[in-house]
């Protein structure tokens, strides 16, 4: 197991849709695994392929109060939505910030896994919003593009200053 590096906004994988696993190998497994340490190592509930800059529709999720129950999400769709809320949320690739975004209340995905089986998976609450967040970073899409253009740089600024120190 390896820990991987998170990257930061503005890194030019973040903004990029990422190209679906084609590959349902021993390095695949590999990668999940790896994901899934460092998602823990960074205290995060979720964890996309583009922020340890690799390109490709890969997640990583965990949102067990206990912490223990991790699950890969390989080339995954939002097939049904339901409701809408604002939610906090923060993401490990722009650190130290938190804002409200519009999120459905429920989802159900369509997914792969590990070995390319597909299943479906559906949730609310803090698993809907850890979804779509994930799946919103294999689109190319960040929490803060969903604020207004002084909000994002206001919390680009602070990020950029406590990563500073």
């Amino acid at each position: 197991m390896a820990l991987l590096k998170v990257v930061f906004y503005p890194h030019p994988v973040l903004a990029q849709i990422a190209e679906p696993v084609t590959q349902f190998d021993d390095d695949l497994k590999i990668l999940i695994q790896d994901m899934i340490e460092t998602m823990y190592k960074e205290n995060g509930v979720g964890l996309a392929a583009p922020q340890v800059a690799i390109g490709k529709r890969l997640a990583v999720l965990d949102v067990s109060e206990e912490g223990n129950k991790p699950f890969a999400i390989v080339n995954p769709e939002i097939i049904e939505k339901q409701g809408e809320e604002l939610m906090t949320a923060g993401c490990l690739s722009v650190p130290h910030t938190y804002d409200k975004v519009p999120r459905a209340t429920r989802v159900k995905v369509r997914a792969q896994d590990e070995t390319g089986k597909w299943f479906e998976i559906e949730g609310e609450g803090l698993l809907a919003h850890a979804l779509q967040h994930e799946i919103d970073h294999l689109n190319g899409k960040l929490y803060i593009d969903y604020l207004s253009p002084l909000k994002r740089q206001m919390l680009i600024k602070k990020m950029k200053k406590n990563l500073k120190r």
